[in-house]
C-alpha cells in the first residue's frame, strides 16, 4: 500500500506540490491525473524515492521514503517518463544489470532475466544494443527492468507515451496483470481511454493539490458527466488550473 499525507515540494520559488494526500491500495490500480505542471512527476519522484519531499509523509509498504528509502526502493519497480536505457548494452544486460543492482545472483538472476524477457516478449531483440530502438521495444525492456525484483508496488508515469496501438493494448495488458498479481499499481496518464480502461480509482492533482478523488463511477456521478474528459476538465476548472 502507499500512503501519502500532505507532501510537498518547492523547487526555488515554484510550488511544485503543495499539499498532497491519498493512498493507493494493493491489488489495485490508481491513476494520477493532471495538467503539465500539476505536480504528479514530483510526486512520483518523492515517492521513488528520487526526491525528498519539503515537509509531510509518504509510505510505502510501510517504509517511511525519507527514513527507509533502501528499503522502499526494493519494493518498487518504477517506469519513468522516459525509458532511461543504457544504449550500448544489450535489453538483456541492461534487465540483468538492475537485478544485479537488487543483490541477484547465480542462478536466480538468470531465471529472473530469461522470465522477464519472455514476459515482455522480448526473445528476438534481448541480445540486441538498445541505441536505436523503437519507443515501444525501449518501453518493454525498461518495464522488464522495473519488475525483475518482483516489486510488490509499480510506479508508471506516462507508460503508454509514444505507443502505437498495438503496443498500448500489450502494455495495459502486461499491467492489469500486475493488477491480479496483488501488486499496488500507480499510473500516471494524460489519455482518458488508458485511464478508463485500467483504473480502479483516480486522483486527480492540479495546483499542486488535489482536485479531486474517488472510482471512475463516483466521479461521473459526482459531475454528473459520462465522459471522463469531461470529468477531468471540469475538476481542474474547479481549481482554477489549465487543462
Amino acid at each position: 500500500m502507499i500512503e501519502v499525507r500532505d507532501i510537498g515540494k518547492t523547487f526555488g520559488t515554484v510550488q511544485a506540490v503543495e499539499s498532497v494526500s491519498f493512498s493507493a491500495a494493493d491489488g489495485r490500480i490508481t491513476g494520477l491525473l493532471g495538467p503539465n505542471g500539476a505536480g504528479k512527476s514530483t510526486t512520483l519522484r518523492i515517492l521513488a524515492t528520487v526526491l525528498r519531499p519539503d515537509r509531510g509523509e509518504a509510505r510505502i509498504g510501510g517504509h517511511d521514503v525519507r527514513s527507509d528509502a533502501l528499503a522502499v526502493r526494493r519494493e518498487i519497480g518504477v517506469l519513468p517518463h522516459g525509458a532511461g536505457l543504457y544504449p550500448h548494452l544489450t535489453a538483456r544486460e541492461n534487465i540483468r544489470y538492475y537485478a544485479e543492482l537488487h543483490g541477484m545472483r547465480g542462478a536466480e538472476l538468470e531465471r529472473r532475466v530469461d522470465a522477464m524477457i519472455g514476459r515482455l516478449g522480448l526473445d528476438d531483440i534481448a541480445s540486441r544494443r538498445t541505441k536505436g530502438f523503437s519507443q515501444g521495444q525501449r518501453t518493454r525492456v525498461a518495464l522488464a527492468r522495473a519488475l525483475v525484483h518482483d516489486p510488490s508496488h509499480v510506479l508508471l508515469d506516462e507508460p503508454t507515451n509514444g505507443l502505437d496501438v498495438m503496443a498500448t493494448r500489450a502494455l495495459r495488458e502486461l499491467v492489469r496483470g500486475l493488477r491480479e498479481e496483488g501488486r499496488c499499481v500507480l499510473l500516471s496518464s494524460h489519455v482518458m481511454q488508458e485511464v478508463a480502461a485500467l483504473c480502479d480509482r483516480i486522483i486527480i492533482v492540479a495546483g499542486g493539490r488535489i482536485t479531486a478523488e474517488g472510482t471512475p463511477d463516483e466521479l461521473r456521478d459526482h459531475y454528473r458527466e459520462h465522459d471522463l474528459e469531461e470529468v477531468f476538465v471540469r475538476a481542474i476548472a474547479e481549481r482554477g488550473g489549465d487543462a
